[in-house]
């Protein structure tokens, strides 16, 4: 069963046509690697499915909510409870400790605290971070600081993870840890995840891989 649905979408920025007739269909449960160079369209695409910019023409569909017919309002609800985001620069809240950044999800969507803290609590044993979660950003390492904003993008269970190159500022080592947790994470809590990615090894953890070239998709 397809979970997102992309129909004939295509976006210009100025005289360049940035995404191209983009139509594909991604399973629930799956992790899908997007690859492309820089300027290929993957950013492009990645914030029109995720409900971050509209495009010119075609629909994206999530669970049978077409994106492209909500207004600001509907948007904003469908990313704090059903989409989330992870970004190669962590994007964490420096004053706030791991488990404050995780929690903070949760607390704009009015979870009750003690559910919150028992959903935070969940979630820094599952990213190995039990004995981090009075720490805060700048006193973690960059794998750490990843692992927080992976822990953050899964507080509020979303149907939908989105990861813009999530290892680029990490190394090999570390990189590869990031990449086996997003994998193992998919399989524990059941999300799909998009990943664009140039890492060949988040290319093998993948479940399907999908190549844009000029703003056109290869499967």
């Amino acid at each position: 069963m397809s979970l997102l649905e992309v129909r004939s979408v295509h976006r210009h920025f100025g005289n360049v046509h940035a995404l191209r007739d983009i139509t594909l269909d991604i399973h629930a449960g799956t992790m899908v690697a997007l690859v492309g160079r820089s300027g290929s369209g993957k950013t492009s695409l990645l914030n029109i499915i995720g409900g971050l910019d509209h495009p010119d023409t075609g629909t994206v569909t999530l669970n049978g909510t077409t994106l492209t017919t909500l207004n600001e309002d509907g948007l904003s609800r469908l990313r704090r409870e059903k989409i989330s985001y992870i970004f190669q620069t962590f994007g964490l809240i420096p004053v706030l400790t791991a488990a404050e950044n995780i929690g903070l999800p949760l607390r704009l969507t009015h979870t009750p605290t003690p559910q919150r803290n028992t959903r935070v609590q969940l979630l820094l044993d599952l990213v190995g971070l039990t004995h981090h979660a009075h720490q805060r950003p700048p006193e973690l390492s960059g794998g750490q600081q990843q692992r927080v904003a992976i822990a953050r993008a899964l507080a509020a269970s979303p149907q939908l993870l989105i990861a813009d190159e999530p290892t680029g500022q990490l190394d090999a080592e570390t990189g590869l840890t990031v990449m086996s947790l997003i994998r193992a994470i998919v399989e524990t809590e059941g999300i799909t995840a998009l990943i664009a990615t140039h890492d060949p090894i988040m290319m093998n953890l993948a479940d399907h891989t999908l190549t844009i070239t000029d703003g056109q998709l290869h499967p």
